[in-house]
């Protein structure tokens, strides 16, 4: 599955406004620095992340963005449906997006993509904002295990 680079700025500034709830809001400047995103575009996905109650914004010198809810009622799975539009690694499984195969009364590898559907889906909803915030970032260590290392293309 890859998301969109929408999706990525998305997570990014609800993960920094996450970090930040204490501190106050943050202005979209301040948002596109931490995150080394595009500020134009980020304002974009702020405007939808707002649309959704995720995030909301207070006007003047000193407001800016902050969440709108409660990190522990957004999942990465609701967000990530949102900007990209299912979770699904092929339409033929997907539920939002299904398209029919001609394939699929003899499709064997079908149940595979199902399968990955089902545990992709199963873990995004159930991460939290403030629960993913909670733990440590990837080590490249993580990325590189040897016990993957045959999987050209991961």
């Amino acid at each position: 599955m890859n998301i969109a680079k929408r999706t990525d700025y998305a997570l990014r500034a609800l993960f920094t406004l996450v970090e930040a709830s204490e501190k106050g809001p943050l202005s979209i400047r301040e948002l596109a620095r931490r995150n080394d995103a595009p500020k134009r575009f980020l304002e974009h996905i702020m405007l939808d992340l707002k649309s959704k109650g995720w995030v909301a914004s207070l006007p003047g010198r000193h407001g800016g963005y902050y969440l709108g809810k409660p990190a522990s009622q957004i999942t990465m799975g609701e967000v990530v449906r949102y900007f990209n539009g299912t979770l699904a690694p092929i339409e033929c499984v997907s539920v939002s997006a299904y398209k029919k195969c001609s394939q699929e009364a003899i499709c064997r590898f079908r149940r595979v993509f199902l399968e990955a559907r089902n545990h992709v889906t199963q873990v995004m909803d159930n991460a939290t904002l403030a629960e993913v915030a909670k733990g440590p970032p990837v080590a490249t260590s993580e990325v590189f295990s040897a016990q993957f290392i045959d999987g050209g293309g991961i």
